[in-house]
């Protein structure tokens, strides 16, 4: 099984929809560096996965005038996070969350505090950022810009683990940078989502890091959608919420062509 796929769009759309955090599944081999039993697997990705936005952006993708392409993690957060600094710039690593997690979302020992991320990080972490930087590079060839859609959800209670979760928990969370990030892309996503609001719980976008604070040919917006809005929590099925947000994602899309 391949731990991402870039699936193609039109060749004159500058928009790359990336969902990270959509996959529950996880090698037998980074299982085994794992000390959760079963059953405390499961309901940790219950908690950590971003379930259904894979799906969300697809059914986007098809209702999309222009349609985007789509970068899909098919991996586990839990094996690698691709959208982490890999070094000390993480201010996850305060909750044992970097790249590599060694702890769970309610604090707890996920792998022992020890261990060394290299590995995993080589294996999986370096040849995901090569691919979403080629494929960021190639809408900069092909059109001259791009534009990355992180595709994410969030619980509608905070968990343990997040750094910033007493504020606002809107049905939609815009995250922003201040230099990929411009009004007009925050105008565009508000237009098309009605109610959000702007970084809180979670701020900041994922532009990959030949790119990151260098080229203003690449805009990013982290579009963080509250689970009740369109499922059951934790970890639950799909429901009717989920066509009207890929309506508004479709919407965005198509505002940025």
């Amino acid at each position: 099984m391949p731990s991402f796929d870039l699936l193609p769009g039109a060749e004159e759309s500058p928009v790359i929809l990336h969902v990270p955090h959509s996959a529950r599944e996880i090698p037998a081999e980074v299982r085994a560096g794992i000390v959760l039993d079963d059953p405390a697997l499961e309901r940790e990705l219950d908690h950590i996965v971003d379930a259904h936005t894979a799906q969300l952006a697809e059914v986007a993708a098809g209702l999309a005038g222009t349609t985007p392409w789509r970068f899909v993690n098919r991996l586990s957060r839990l094996v690698v996070d691709p959208e982490r600094f890999p070094d000390e710039r993480e201010e996850m690593l305060a909750v044992g969350m970097g790249a590599v997690y060694t702890r769970t979302t309610h604090r707890e020992e996920l792998r022992p505090a020890d261990t060394d991320p290299e590995p995993l990080i080589a294996r999986y972490f370096r040849p995901y950022a090569r691919a979403m930087t080629d494929a960021v590079a190639e809408r900069l060839k092909a059109v001259g810009r791009a534009v990355i859609i992180d595709v994410h959800s969030y619980p509608s209670e905070p968990l343990p683990y997040e750094l910033h979760g007493e504020g606002p928990r809107p049905p939609v969370c815009l995250g922003t940078d201040s230099f990929h990030t411009s009004p007009e892309l925050v105008a565009a996503a508000r237009e098309a989502f009605g109610e959000a609001g702007l970084d809180s719980p979670f701020s900041g976008t994922y532009v990959p890091l030949e790119f990151y604070g260098r080229d203003p040919r690449v805009s990013a917006l982290m579009v963080e959608i509250r689970r009740d809005t369109y499922m059951t929590e934790p970890g639950g099925p799909a429901g009717p919420g989920i066509h009207p947000l890929a309506r508004s994602l479709a919407a965005l899309v198509d505002a940025l062509r």
